[in-house]
């Protein structure tokens, strides 16, 4: 069932309206097959829609009014359906993003060429968020991660990277907390990033991954 803005059912008088109608509106007036042709995705123009592979799961998404479906998985949760951050995130990197793969290198947060500017947002909205909404719950941590067909790492006390758009991937770390010391986490990226995302997008990105992650563990 195709998901619409009016069915996430968020205040008129948000702070989410202004930059969702916005975009929408580059969106209404952006060349689809230059968006499929720049970020190598299909797209059909029979029906006006692209297929974009987000956060585990593949989407079907219409241009131009940006109404949302997925390709029946066994995910369970759909956030590109639920999450109002999530759908900004994704039409930013229709309208903006390429296509690319990182060279297999990761860079935290502060090694982005904007990111000594909004280094404290994204420690308080995404880095300490995961540390204590999973530092004492690894288990709870890896049983989603393994849902959403995340790779094991060998970095930290569990860790995990998720691709979130193709070519795009995340590596997610904790270290557990214990008596003597809080737990503590770290985001990575891959080394592209900067091609399609700016901070930001980076901080949305984390709000939605964790935001999405409570949702994806009651599946399981």
């Amino acid at each position: 069932m195709p998901y619409r803005l009016e069915d996430l059912n968020y205040e008129k008088d948000s702070k989410e309206r202004m930059p969702w109608e916005y975009y929408l509106n580059l969106y209404k007036d952006a060349d689809p097959m230059e968006i499929a042709q720049r970020l190598a995705i299909p797209y059909d123009e029979g029906s006006g829609l692209f297929l974009l592979r987000f956060y585990a799961s593949t989407y079907q998404i219409s241009w131009p009014d940006f109404t949302i479906s997925h390709v029946a998985d066994d995910m369970g949760y759909y956030p590109l359906e639920d999450m109002i951050y999530a759908r900004i995130l994704v039409m930013r990197f229709l309208l903006n993003g390429v296509a690319s793969k990182g060279s297999g290198s990761y860079k935290t947060y502060r090694e982005m060429p904007w990111g000594e500017v909004y280094l404290r947002q994204f420690d308080g909205r995404c880095i300490k968020r995961l540390a204590f909404s999973y530092g004492n719950r690894l288990e709870d941590f890896c049983r989603v991660m393994e849902h959403v067909g995340a790779r094991k790492v060998s970095h930290g006390d569990a860790g995990y990277t998720l691709e979130i758009f193709d070519g795009y991937e995340i590596q997610m770390l904790l270290w557990e907390g214990d008596d003597e010391f809080p737990p503590s986490a770290q985001f990575l990226f891959s080394d592209n990033f900067p091609l399609s995302f700016s901070a930001e997008d980076l901080a949305q990105m984390g709000d939605v991954v964790i935001g999405a992650m409570k949702r994806f563990n009651a599946v399981k």
